[in-house]
């Protein structure tokens, strides 16, 4: 990967604070839209989500999904050159009690401080997106296949 994507990437990850999520439920499509951050050693992405909401039926342990980060589109640009990644991988749902998971809310609450009022909410649970391979597109003709090596790169060079 070139310094140059990788430095897209690194963005997108760091800097976008939105992902559409797809998950299946009952063999069927479901998407949403979460909040996310991203792991300290870039190999996931966490979430937090309600029960109540749709698409939280499909964050079960093992489950696989896809996410859709972008970053955001401007009337002036041309929408065939947006710059976004998708990424696909296995949902793990994090133990409350957990040190990592309190870790990784504690990062969560920090990038989204509103957030706190949900922690003490049964419904809500904190799940980690491990990434397993993806897509990053820089434009027309910049399409790279992403894999696990991608985010290695990204903890050496951080």
């Amino acid at each position: 990967m070139s310094p140059e994507d990788l430095a897209v990437l690194r963005s997108l990850l760091s800097e976008r604070r939105q992902l559409a999520i797809a998950v299946l439920i009952d063999g069927e499509p479901a998407i949403g839209l979460l909040p996310f951050v991203v792991t300290p050693d870039w190999s996931a992405l966490v979430v937090r989500a309600s029960g109540l909401a749709r698409h939280t039926k499909g964050l079960l342990e093992g489950a696989p999904f896809d996410a859709l980060i972008a970053r955001n589109d401007d009337p002036g640009q041309d929408g065939l050159q947006l710059v976004r990644t998708t990424l696909r991988g296995r949902v793990r749902v994090l133990d409350r009690e957990a040190p990592e998971t309190q870790d990784l809310i504690a990062r969560y609450v920090a990038a989204f401080p509103s957030a706190e009022m949900t922690l003490d909410l049964g419904d809500f649970n904190t799940y980690r997106l491990e990434i397993e391979a993806g897509r990053l597109n820089t434009g027309f003709g910049g399409a790279i296949n992403l894999s696990r090596s991608s985010l290695e790169q990204l903890r050496a060079a951080s």
